[in-house]
């Protein structure tokens, strides 16, 4: 029995602590955690900054309404947009992606939006109508129109923007749609179909932000820029959050009252955020790029060539181990959860690995090798 809808196929376990990068079980079962909460515990848990900065900031006011000046979101903006781009903070990854689709379509006057099969972008209404995956919009028609979609990574995708497009939306790693990453060429290719059809590019980095790929954002290492960022998982290392950002330019279409939220940039949220931010610095994202190197040599040598194994794709600590369809994604998960390591799947029978981004590259490798093994026995 439940008290619960049933909208989550649960783990018969309740993590009820942490460290570092470890979590433990209401049974006492510690685990090293390959999966971040879905990249969101970036930092871990219990990181003694970002504990710190919300104990204090709880002790002084939990809420205040966005009708007063905040100096935490001015900070926190600023830290994200930098000079040139403004912010608008929510609750959620899908709540930004809600924001970037309202902007895009007021601030253009046109509608049409184009988004790619295999994307994920939340399952509000907005969101979910960009969502390239059926199987999460089935049941819920009619959706929200004049959204079309074309293939990731192909070229013809670019015959479908036009001056009557308001945004192309995509992730430049497809996350939930089995780990997949952009083409840079094509990426570009997109980038300048977009300026020369004045179609605003929309770059979800909700997944991929946030250190994830050794980059403040991921879109940095394929030269792009533009015109809406949207991110939210672990800007704020646990603590509900979600944040749009956009180039000034577009700062006329968002007025008082054409976009709101009672929750969003809160004082709670907002002082992890400023922590994450902080520690964001361009040293640890170097460490976050030295720790992949050895990820993605030991993944190379030791898992790709497995008969489990039908590749390999991911940049950074994002990761996709694809099986073969003989393998079972959840059966695999099941036997590493067995062993005490937390793993994720994603589409297309992958198994999906978004270690906390603080995790040493010897538990790294560790975690790794026990896969490995699984991965092994599971296609004798």
């Amino acid at each position: 029995m439940s008290n619960l809808f049933n909208t989550y196929a649960r783990y018969p376990f309740d993590l009820v602590s942490g460290h570092d990068w470890h979590l433990v079980d209401n049974h006492g079962k510690t685990y090293l955690d390959m999966t971040a909460g879905i990249g969101v515990c970036s930092f871990g848990y219990n990181d003694p900054e970002i504990t710190g900065a919300v104990e204090a900031q709880l002790s002084q006011v939990w809420h205040t309404s966005n009708l007063y000046e905040s100096q935490l979101q001015e900070t926190v903006g600023g830290l994200l947009a930098g000079p040139d781009k403004l912010a608008f903070f929510c609750n959620s990854g899908t709540e930004a992606n809600e924001a970037a689709f309202k902007l895009a379509r007021k601030a253009t006057g046109k509608t049409r939006v184009l988004a790619f099969n295999n994307g994920f972008h939340g399952r509000t209404y907005g969101a979910m109508s960009l969502t390239g995956n059926p199987a999460i919009q089935a049941g819920f028609a009619p959706l929200v129109p004049d959204v079309v979609f074309a293939d990731y990574n192909d070229p013809q995708a670019l015959d479908q923007i036009d001056a009557d497009l308001a945004a192309v939306i995509l992730e430049v790693i497809q996350g939930e749609g089995g780990v997949y990453v952009g083409d840079q060429a094509w990426l570009q290719s997109v980038q300048a179909k977009c300026h020369a059809t004045n179609t605003l590019l929309i770059i979800d980095e909700v997944q991929s932000g946030i250190g994830r790929t050794g980059y403040k954002f991921a879109y940095e290492a394929f030269g792009l820029d533009p015109d809406i960022v949207t991110m939210a998982k672990a800007l704020a290392n646990g603590l509900p959050i979600g944040a749009m950002i956009g180039k000034k330019a577009l700062g006329p279409a968002f007025t008082p009252g054409s976009h709101g939220t009672t929750f969003g940039g809160n004082k709670l949220a907002l002082s992890a955020a400023e922590q994450v931010l902080t520690k964001l610095t361009p040293a640890f994202l170097a460490t976050v790029q030295q720790k992949a190197d050895a990820v993605w040599t030991t993944l190379s040598d030791t898992i790709a060539p497995l008969k489990a194994v039908n590749g390999i794709s991911g940049m950074g600590l994002m990761i996709g181990i694809h099986l073969d369809e003989s393998v079972p994604v959840d059966a695999v998960i099941a036997k590493l959860q067995a062993l005490g390591i937390l793993t994720l799947s994603a589409k297309h029978n992958t198994l999906r690995l978004l270690p906390p981004l603080i995790m040493s590259q010897a538990d790294l490798l560790a975690g790794l090798a026990q896969i490995a093994t699984v991965l092994k026995e599971a296609a004798v």
